[in-house]
């Protein structure tokens, strides 16, 4: 894993780990690999790790079975959509909106612009 500087690496963790939920690459139930485990994977320090689990426990993106480990809560994607689609709607959508009013974009152009992106199979 890349990690970037405008952002702390336990955040970016944690965003890799809800993206991996709502791709379905890590799925409710599923044990999460331990925070040692995960830190030699990513080769950064395990109180780093420590930290992204603590925000995703406190998000109960995951939960902790003493002494077995961390697994993914039963609503984690559920939880993250309506989160990020939360955060689309209020911080994203009126800046798009804004762009849209001073380009003379209208509803019917975004419509098939995003045909047209969803036809050449978007960002997956």
């Amino acid at each position: 894993m890349k990690f970037h500087n405008n952002k702390p690496i336990y955040q970016q963790i944690g965003t890799v780990i809800r993206n991996d939920i709502i791709k379905e690459k890590i799925k409710s139930g599923d044990r999460m690999p331990s925070i040692r485990e995960m830190a030699i994977e990513l080769e950064v320090n395990p109180n780093t790790v420590n930290r992204a689990y603590a925000d995703l426990q406190a998000e109960e993106i995951i939960f902790n079975k003493r002494g077995i480990g961390y697994f993914i809560h039963e609503k984690a994607k559920e939880s993250i959509m309506e989160e990020e689609k939360k955060e689309f709607i209020e911080k994203k959508l009126p800046a798009i909106f804004d762009q849209m009013i001073l380009l003379n974009i209208n509803f019917e152009d975004l419509q098939k612009y995003y045909d047209e992106y969803k036809a050449k199979g978007g960002k997956k």
